[in-house]
């Protein structure tokens, strides 16, 4: 797969983990759980699919590493991301106080920051090419 489709389809699929992630939260601030506790748990939800969607769609025409240990590196890359995302949430609703009634369009920016990390995560460390590959897509 080229760079192009792969990026998009890691897009794509990033899409999908947004809707499973905003979902939830949604779900859980509706039952009055407050948005950053709400993201404890609509996050590992989007991460787990986002894998399982990746490994098979994005990255499936690469070499598949022990599903455990990939899982691992994936969720390790993912936790990095989520600071990321994390911090621009928080940002978001602290300069922005009204959106804390809001919780989707914080959420929205922060998976938004964190995008480009997550994407070079996976594409260099998680999912990388064989060396018989050569150079890296």
């Amino acid at each position: 797969m080229g760079a192009k489709r792969r990026l998009f389809a890691f897009g794509a699929i990033g899409g999908v983990g947004f809707a499973v992630d905003a979902g939830i939260l949604q779900a859980l601030y509706l039952l009055g759980i407050p948005p950053l506790l709400a993201r404890c748990v609509s996050f590992p939800c989007a991460v787990t699919a986002t894998w399982l969607l990746n490994r098979r769609f994005t990255f499936g025409d690469r070499p598949q590493a022990n599903s455990r240990s990939q899982y691992a590196l994936y969720v390790g890359g993912q936790i990095a991301g989520a600071l990321i995302n994390v911090a621009a949430f928080i940002l978001t609703m602290h300069y922005q106080p009204s959106l804390s009634t809001r919780p989707l369009i914080p959420l929205v920016v922060g998976s938004a920051t964190a995008l480009i990390f997550n994407y070079m995560w996976a594409n260099l460390f998680v999912f990388r090419p064989s060396s018989t590959q050569g150079s890296v897509t």
